[in-house]
This record gives structure tokens, sequence and C-alpha cells, in this order.
């Protein structure tokens, strides 16, 4: 892997909460912070591939506008009915990818890799190698779709012969990418949840969002926790009061009510962070 710039961005993944890394772009954006490397994973791939196409006060906008449209059927459609149906029929998911294809090659203002302004990488989970595959040239909306598959909720999406699953099983907020590929600052969009540790769970329920919340965290983690001297890594606030205490957002994974407030709040906190920097 050959050095691909000294700024990456690193977008995190976590569904609807991915709005948060919008109100953070537009800080990044107003204090005229520039990447050289864009890196996603899950719906970090989405945000990050219409950044990668050109960083600018526009491609912030679009992607407000894009969030701010989405409603609950957008990309995860149907009744209660529908998706017992398509569970019966495909045994392995909820929902079709149709609407999330649509959506994501209705935004990307390019078809491919190459026509990126900045290099931008994505990753996936592959079902047959069990393990990481970075996507980095061809069709973008394929890659893209392949690194948001969240198991049983979206198949997975096949390419050349392979099958994936969303890229945060295996990288949630891939830093140590980033440093591997040559950058030295690396500012971290993420949803939420790292900024504040788990706590013991209560419940069945519990006991299961934190297991996989442990499995989705430790690898960045360890990362953060061997850094190179000379590597810069800021993680940038979420602006949430208390980002960590209800894993079971997870599983509301249709609401769109609070995106427009998410984008905000996490523009300011951002905002305040970069300023603290000077």
């Amino acid at each position: 892997m050959s050095a691909t710039g000294d700024v990456a961005f690193v977008l995190g993944g976590g569904g609807m909460l991915g709005a948060n890394e919008v109100g953070m772009l537009r800080a990044l954006c107003e204090r005229g912070v520039t990447p050289d490397l864009v890196l996603g994973t899950s719906v970090g791939a989405l945000n990050g591939a219409v950044v990668a196409a050109g960083f600018s006060a526009d491609a912030v906008t679009h992607l407000a506008h894009l969030w701010s449209s989405i409603d609950d059927d957008a990309v995860f459609s149907g009744s209660m009915l529908t998706q017992v149906r398509t569970l019966m029929k495909s045994r392995t998911h909820l929902h079709a990818n149709d609407h999330l294809r649509e959506l994501v090659a209705s935004h990307l203002p390019v078809d491919t890799f190459e026509e990126l302004a900045v290099p931008f990488q994505c990753v996936a989970a592959s079902i047959e190698r069990a393990g990481a595959h970075w996507f980095s040239s061809g069709p973008l909306v394929d890659a893209v779709l392949a690194s948001a598959a969240v198991p049983a909720l979206l198949p997975p999406v096949q390419i050349d012969g392979e099958h994936y699953y969303d890229g945060g099983l295996v990288h949630s907020i891939p830093v140590g990418r980033a440093v591997s590929l040559g950058a030295r600052t690396v500012y971290v969009l993420q949803v939420g949840r790292v900024e504040e540790p788990l706590t013991p769970p209560q419940t069945p329920l519990q006991v299961g969002l934190v297991a996989f919340e442990i499995a989705r965290r430790h690898r960045f983690v360890e990362e953060m926790e061997h850094l190179p001297r000379d590597v810069t890594v800021h993680v940038l606030p979420t602006g949430d009061a208390q980002p960590a205490a209800d894993l079971t957002s997870q599983l509301r994974y249709r609401d769109v009510s609070e995106v427009g407030a998410r984008i905000d709040q996490a523009y300011e906190a951002a905002a305040k962070y970069l300023a603290q920097l000077d």
C-alpha cells in the first residue's frame, strides 16, 4: 500500500446516526480542513464517497439535503407483513436493497473510484474469506452497498463471485488503515458510540447489544492505543449528552425523526472542538 496523503477523514458506520457525520463535515469545511484520503465504513462509505467526489460547502449541503429528505421508507421500506414475507422468502434478511441502491446511485456524482477527486476506500466483510476486503477501484455503488449490507436487515452483496456484509463487522472506524496508507493527521467522524465506556448489561437484550458493541469497538480501541508517535488523531464529538447510554437505539434503525437535530448538534460540537485546536 502506497502513501496517499497527510490528512485523512475516517467515517465510521452507524445507520441513521450517520447524520452526525454531516454536521462534522460542515464544521471541517468551514475551518478549511480538507482530506488527502477518505476512508468509509457502512453508512460512512456513502458519506465518504460523496466527500471524496469533491469536498466543498456544496457537497456538504448536498449530503444535508440527502439526509433531511430521507423518510422511514426510503431505505428500509415495507410494512411488518412485507418484512416477514421477505424474511420467509430469503430466510436471511428483512429488506431488499433495491431502495438503498437507488438512493446511493442517485446521490453519487460519479460512477467509479477512478473518477473521484480524492483517493477513497471503503471496507466490507467477505463471507467466504471471513475477513476484511477494501474496495478502491471499479464501480462505486456496489462497493458502497457491500460496505453497508447490515446482516439480517439487508442481503449480502455479491461482487465478482464473492459475498459481502457490512464493513463494521471488521473495521468499524478504520484508523489503522489510514495510518498504513500514510496519513499523519486523522479526523475521525463517528456516530457517538466511542465517546463513553460501556456499562454491564441488565437484561437479556442488553447482553446481546453490549456483546456486539464490544466486538464493534475493540479494533478501534487497540489501534488508538498503538498509534505511531508522529500521528495525530482527532475524534470529533457528536454533541450527544449521553452517547453510549441507550444501546437499544440500534434497534430503531428506521427512525429518521432526529436527523436534523443530529446534524446541528454534531456541527456545533465539532466546530467548538476544532476552534480549540487553534
